[in-house]
């Protein structure tokens, strides 16, 4: 007699995908093959971890020196340092905060709109001086800002006797001196501009759309992300700056929390080993939170919705 043909059900039968626990990778295998990659992970996390359990440590220990710090706290917790902030003890830390908070806000907003901007011009037009511009630019990033001090000295030196208010020992003399390096993110965002397609350009000036219009409705949607990620790295770079605020600020009402502390260590590492970790913990939070704020971009995709499949 012949085969019997399989029926329609029999077909249906064969091709009904495999169960889940067939699909299963066996646990050794997954461990051969992503195992390493946690094992890296960890021993990154502990690595990073380290000195902010070590500052937080030292923060909360009462005795407050480099002898008696350990990872964990051994001699109790208090917060003795941080009340030694704020009791002017040590200074007017509250002050400190305060005009860290305003140099970072500024100076970053001047920083990254300036260099959104030229990084636009610089990727999606072309003119004159376009090749040399960049060059120049990638030229003057190469130098430390340290070369630039005795010159930015004497230039606020000079600009305080005419204008007070910007000279020597003043906030806003230093927000002017910090946004100086306004230019320095442009590589960075240009590189970023330079992977969409310009097919949204000219879509956009089909429709009769300027080169503003652009850049406001079309770009800057699109450079969220990288727009995120470089106001995070201005304001760690203008919170953290030191070199530059330790020459420009020496009235004690001026300075900035990085000028502040320092001078804490300076005039005795040992002894104000606490107060000066309570204070860098107090520093880190400005910057969680920006984080915190910031991430949803960061880890956004810089085309999402911007071409149509």
């Amino acid at each position: 007699m012949p085969a019997a043909t399989p029926t329609a059900r029999d077909d249906r039968t064969d091709d009904r995908p495999t169960p889940a626990a067939d699909r299963r990778v066996p646990l050794r295998r997954r461990l051969r093959e992503v195992g390493w990659r946690y094992a890296v992970a960890v021993v990154a996390l502990v690595f990073a971890a380290f000195p902010i359990v070590y500052v937080l440590s030292a923060s909360l220990n009462p005795l407050g020196s480099v002898a008696s710090t350990r990872i964990l706290p051994v001699n109790g917790v208090s917060l003795v340092h941080y009340r030694s902030l704020f009791d002017g003890s040590i200074g007017p830390f509250g002050r400190w905060y305060v005009n860290t908070l305003i140099l970072c806000t500024v100076a970053a907003t001047v920083q990254i709109s300036c260099s959104v901007l030229a990084a636009y011009a610089f990727s999606r037009l072309r003119f004159r001086g376009r090749r040399g511009g960049l060059l120049t630019l990638m030229l003057i990033m190469m130098f430390p800002n340290v070369l630039a001090m005795i010159a930015i000295y004497s230039m606020f030196s000079d600009l305080g006797r005419i204008i007070p208010q910007l000279g020597l020992s003043t906030v806003a003399g230093y927000c002017l001196a910090m946004t100086g390096g306004a230019l320095g993110q442009v590589w960075l965002i240009k590189g970023t501009l330079d992977t969409v397609p310009r097919s949204l350009d000219e879509a956009a000036r089909i429709d009769g759309a300027g080169h503003f219009t652009v850049f406001a409705r079309i770009m800057l949607p699109i450079m969220r992300p990288i727009i995120a990620t470089t106001t995070l790295l201005g304001f760690v770079g203008v919170i953290s700056e030191f070199l530059i605020g330790s020459l420009f600020l020496t009235d004690p009402r001026s300075k900035t929390l990085a000028v502040g502390l320092f001078g804490l260590l300076e005039n005795d590492r040992s002894a104000n080993l606490g107060v000066f970790a309570a204070g860098a913990v107090l520093t880190m939070i400005p910057v969680i939170l920006l984080f915190q704020y910031l991430q949803r971009y960061i880890v956004g995709d810089a085309t999402s919705g911007a071409v149509k499949g």
